[in-house]
C-alpha cells in the first residue's frame, strides 16, 4: 500500500486543498484514489491528477476511452483525458450532499475498456463557513410568575447551523445577563439543551417585562452568528411546575408508515388544581427536518408520524418533548424514535463497462461486461444475490463487493449462434423478495474458422464432342459458414498436364461463380475423359480453401465415317478376287474389313452391297462384311464382276463408305490377265495422263527455246566486247570458268541430259523416260494396265557461271 498526501496553498476565501491519494489492490479493481476539496468550489477548479496518481499515462486513458460512472443522477466532477485530471463539474454543496454527516464524501468508479480495468475515487467534500447560526423563531415569549424559586430553568431552543465542526456553533451569549445566566448542556446525539437558569428573583411589581438578547456564534472565520429575542413577562405566583411521568421514552416505528400512525404518547402531571394545573405539551430543541416528520397532540402528548419515514436517511430521531402550564412552569422528557427498515428499494443494476461484440475465437474468462449491484436497505433486506440466464456460454463472477463481471464460459462459435441475450437478474433477500433485471445483447463477431465446402466431394459430367468453345459444361458450388468476407467464396483451377497440355487450355472456371467452360471443342477420338482439382477459397485472413475433383467424360458423337481397310482402294490399279468357276454356294470370295474410329453404337458397322454385275451371283454378310457365292457359278457368268459394297455405321444420321471389289471368275490367271488387259479406264484418268504428257513437252520446249536465247545473246555480247578490245590494241586472254568444258567450240554445258520418250498405239502401255547423270525421272505407264502415274520432282540445273556457253543435248 502506498499513502501520498499533497498540500497546495490557495488566496482567498480557502486556505488548503489536501489530497490523499490510496491505491491498492482488490481483486479485479485496479486501484482506489482518494482526494479531498472544499465545498462551493466554481466550475472547472482542479481537483486531482488522476492519470499520475493512479500511474496511468494521458495515451492510455485516450486509448482506453476512459470515464467516469457515477451511481447517482448527479455528476460532479468531470474527467479531462486528455489531460488525466479531475476537475470540478457542477458546485458542491456539503450541507445538501450529507447534511450533518461528517466526513462528507461520495463515490465514483474511473472505468477503461480493452482491457477492462476498475478504479475506485473517493472525494471528500470538506466543510466552509457559509451558513450563519439561525433560530426555530425570531422571538420568544415567555410568562414567569414572580414568585418563582431562584435557580429555576426555563429551556430555549437552540440554534441550527447547517455547518459542521468548528464551522458549527460553538456558544450561546444571553444578554443581558442581571436576573438570568445561561447554562449549555451537550446531547448525545451531537445536540445542545439550552436552559436560562434564575439567579435574581423577579418583582412583578418593580419591572412587568425583560427583553433579553440569545446569540448563537459559531468558530468559523469569518465568525457568523444568530439572535432570538426572549421577551419574559412577569405573572402572578404559579406554585407547582409539571413534572414527566418519564424522563425517557423509547418507541419503534416502520418506515414509510403513513401519517397520522401514532408513535408513543407522553404524559404529564402538575400539582396546581384548575387553569395552572392544565398541562399543554410542544416539540423543542429539535432539527427542522426533525418537526417535519413528527407532530405532537397539544392537549394529549399523542405523537405522531407527520412525513415520511425513510430508514435508508436516518435511523433514529430523538425528540425533546416540553410540557408546560399556564405559569409558565415546563418540564422536558426525551422520546427516543427508532426507525425499522422495511424492504422497500428495488436493487439496481448499473453497467459499468460492456463490450456489444465479443471475438467467437475469445478464450473462455474473456470479459464481457461489468456490472454493478445496489440495494440501499439494509440487514438482509439489503443483502442481494446476482445471477444470469443459462444455458448460455456465460456466467457470472464477483469480482468486488456489489460489482459482478459477465465472462465467457465456454468456447463460441458464431455459425452456430450468432448472438446472445444475457438478462442479468438481481433479487434481495426480504420478504417479500424485490428483484430487478436488466438485458443485454452481445453479438458474436465472426472470425474465419470454415473452410468453403462443395456441395460434392467429387463431380462427374458429360460433355458431347465437337461442342463449341467457350460451352458452359456446369456449375460448381462451395458454401462456407462464417460471415461477410470470411465466406466470399473464389474459385481457382489447379493446373496440371493431360496428354501432355495442360488443363487450362481444355477447360476455365469462374472464379466468382464457378461456372465451368470448355475452352476448346473436344474430340473423343483424341480424349475420352480427364480429371482436374477445383479450389474453392474465401477471402478471410488467413484464407481457408477446400478441394474438390471434377471428372468430364467426353461423349462419343458420330463424326466420323467409316474407314475400309480390304481391300486397298489404290489410285488407278485394279485388284481382283479370282473365283473359280467351280466354286460352290457359299464360297468365300473376299471379306470386306473396314473399322470406324467412333466408340459405341457409332461404331456398329454393316455391310451391303449397293451395285453389282450380278446380284444373283454374289452376298455381303450384314455383320462380318464377307462376300460369298449365292449360287453354283457357271459358265455364262462373266469373268469380270464388279461389285460395289457399301459400309454403314449405327450412328444418328448414319455415316457410310463404298468400296469397290473387282472380281475375277476364271480358273487361270492367264485368263484373267487377257480380260483385264482390255479392261477399259476411266476417262478422267486418260485425260489426266494426256494433260500431263502435254505439259511436260510444254515445259522442255519452253526451257530448250530460252536456252538458245540466252547462248546466242552471250555470244553477240562477247563479240562486241572482243571488237572493243582488238580496237583497244589490248591482249585478249580466253577465260574458262571452272568444271566447264569446251565441246566442239558449241556450248560449256558441263553434262549431257537425254530424253527418250517411246510412244505405242495404245498410250496405256506408252513409257516416257528423262534422264540425266546421277538421277532420272520416270514417268511408267504399268504394262499391266493399272495406268498409276508418279511424278518426282525435277532437280534443277545449275549455271556456274551465268555468262558461260551452254550446250543442250536432246536424243528422241
Amino acid at each position: 500500500m502506498m499513502d501520498c498526501t499533497w498540500t497546495v496553498g490557495r488566496t482567498g476565501l480557502w486556505q488548503a486543498l489536501v489530497v490523499i491519494l490510496c491505491l491498492f489492490q482488490l481483486s479485479s479493481v485496479t486501484g482506489q484514489a482518494r482526494y479531498s476539496i472544499p465545498e462551493e468550489q466554481p466550475e472547472g477548479s482542479f481537483v486531482g491528477n488522476i492519470a499520475r496518481d493512479l500511474g496511468l499515462d494521458v495515451a492510455r486513458l485516450m486509448s482506453g476511452k476512459a470515464r467516469i460512472i457515477f451511481k447517482g443522477s448527479r455528476q460532479y466532477v468531470h474527467l479531462n483525458r486528455d489531460k488525466g485530471t479531475l476537475v470540478i463539474k457542477e458546485r458542491i454543496d456539503r450541507e445538501e450532499l450529507c447534511g450533518k454527516t461528517t466526513p462528507c464524501s461520495f463515490n465514483f468508479e474511473v472505468i477503461l475498456e480493452n482491457p477492462i480495468q476498475l478504479y475506485r475515487v473517493t472525494v471528500e467534500v470538506t466543510d466552509i463557513n457559509d451558513n450563519s447560526p439561525s433560530f426555530p423563531k425570531d422571538e420568544i415569549n415567555l410568562k414567569i410568575v414572580e414568585s418563582v424559586a431562584l435557580g429555576t430553568r426555563f429551556s430555549m431552543e437552540s440554534a441550527d447551523d447547517s455547518d459542521v465542526l468548528i464551522n458549527d456553533i460553538q456558544k450561546y451569549i444571553l444578554k443581558p445577563s442581571d436576573n438570568f445566566k445561561l447554562e449549555v448542556q451537550n446531547q448525545p446525539d451531537g445536540g445542545r439543551f439550552i436552559e436560562m437558569v434564575l439567579q435574581n428573583p423577579l418583582d412583578r411589581e418593580k419591572e412587568e417585562s425583560h427583553t433579553l438578547m440569545l446569540i448563537a456564534s459559531d468558530g468559523g472565520e469569518p465568525h457568523r452568528s444568530g439572535t432570538v429575542r426572549i421577551h419574559i413577562t412577569v405573572l402572578d405566583a404559579n406554585d407547582n411546575a409539571p413534572v414527566c411521568s418519564q424522563a425517557v421514552y423509547k418507541a419503534d416505528v416502520r418506515e414509510n408508515s403513513p401519517e397520522g400512525t401514532v408513535v408513543t404518547t407522553v404524559s404529564a402531571n402538575d400539582a396546581d388544581k384548575g387553569f395552572n394545573g392544565e398541562v399543554t405539551y410542544s416539540i423543542a430543541h429539535v432539527a427542522r427536518e426533525t418537526k417535519q416528520l413528527f407532530e405532537v397532540n397539544v392537549q394529549t402528548g399523542e405523537i405522531k408520524v407527520a412525513g415520511k419515514l425513510d430508514f435508508e436517511k436516518s435511523k433514529t430521531y430523538q425528540l425533546n418533548v416540553q410540557a408546560s402550564d399556564h405559569g409558565g412552569y415546563t418540564d422536558t422528557c426525551k422520546v427516543i424514535i427508532q426507525i425499522i427498515d422495511e424492504n422497500d428499494n428495488v436493487p439496481t443494476i448499473q453497467l459499468m463497462s460492456f463490450s456489444n461484440s465479443i471475438s467467437e475465437d475469445s478464450a473462455p474468462g474473456t470479459t464481457v461486461a461489468v456490472v454493478n449491484v445496489d440495494d440501499e436497505d439494509s440487514d438482509g433486506n439489503g443483502v442481494v444475490k446476482c445471477s444470469i440466464n443459462t444455458v448460455i456460454p456465460f456466467k457470472i463472477e464477483s469480482s468486488l463487493t456489489g460489482y459482478y463481471s459477465i465472462v465467457t464460459d465456454d468456447a463460441l462459435d458464431r455459425e452456430s449462434v450468432p448472438e446472445y441475450n444475457i438478462t442479468i437478474t438481481v433479487s434481495d433477500q426480504g420478504s417479500p423478495p424485490l428483484s430487478s433485471s436488466k438485458s443485454i445483447n452481445v453479438k458474436v463477431s465472426d472470425v474465419n474458422d470454415n473452410a468453403p465446402k462443395f456441395d460434392e466431394s467429387q463431380y462427374s459430367r458429360t460433355v458431347p464432342e465437337n461442342n463449341s468453345p467457350g460451352f458452359s459444361v456446369f456449375t460448381l458450388s462451395a458454401s462456407d459458414a462464417d460471415w461477410g468476407q470470411n465466406a466470399r467464396v473464389s474459385y481457382f483451377l489447379e493446373e496440371k498436364e493431360i496428354n501432355g497440355v495442360g488443363v487450362s487450355s481444355l477447360v476455365s472456371v469462374s472464379s466468382e461463380n464457378g461456372v465451368i467452360h470448355a475452352v476448346r471443342s473436344f474430340d473423343y477420338e483424341q480424349i475420352k475423359w480427364f480429371e482436374f482439382n477445383v479450389t474453392a477459397r474465401d477471402a478471410g485472413s488467413p484464407p481457408l480453401s477446400s478441394v474438390a475433383t471434377v471428372k468430364i467424360l467426353v461423349q462419343d458423337q458420330n463424326d466420323n465415317p467409316p474407314q475400309v481397310l480390304y481391300p486397298v482402294q489404290t489410285g488407278g490399279s485394279v485388284v481382283a478376287e479370282m473365283v473359280p468357276r467351280s466354286a460352290d454356294v457359299g464360297y468365300l470370295v473376299t471379306k470386306v474389313v473396314a473399322v470406324d474410329v467412333d466408340s459405341g453404337q457409332n461404331a456398329w458397322l454393316s455391310y451391303k452391297l449397293q451395285k453389282a454385275t450380278d446380284r444373283a451371283l454374289f452376298e455381303v454378310g450384314l455383320q462380318n462384311g464377307e462376300i460369298r457365292t449365292v449360287r453354283q457359278v457357271t459358265d455364262k457368268d462373266a469373268v469380270k464382276q464388279r461389285l460395289s459394297v457399301i459400309v454403314e455405321d449405327n450412328g444418328q444420321p448414319s455415316r457410310s463408305a463404298t468400296v469397290i471389289v473387282n472380281v475375277a471368275v476364271a480358273d487361270s490367271f492367264p485368263e484373267v490377265l487377257s480380260e483385264f488387259t482390255d479392261f477399259p479406264h476411266d476417262k478422267e484418268y486418260n485425260d489426266n495422263l494426256t494433260f500431263y504428257l502435254v505439259l511436260a513437252l510444254a515445259v522442255v520446249s519452253f526451257l530448250f527455246i530460252t536456252s538458245l536465247v540466252v547462248i546466242i545473246s552471250v555470244k553477240i555480247y562477247r563479240w562486241r566486247q572482243s571488237r572493243v578490245l582488238y580496237q583497244s590494241n589490248l591482249p585478249v586472254i580466253p577465260y574458262y570458268p571452272p568444271r566447264y568444258s569446251d565441246t566442239l567450240g558449241t556450248g560449256t554445258l558441263q553434262h549431257v541430259y537425254n530424253y527418250e520418250v517411246c510412244r505405242t498405239t495404245d498410250s496405256r502401255k506408252s513409257d516416257c523416260k528423262f534422264g540425266r547423270a546421277g538421277s532420272q525421272n520416270v514417268l511408267i505407264m504399268d504394262p499391266s494396265s493399272t495406268g498409276t502415274m508418279q511424278r518426282i520432282q525435277s532437280e534443277k540445273s545449275i549455271l556456274d557461271e551465268p555468262d558461260s556457253p551452254i550446250e543442250v543435248s536432246l536424243n528422241i
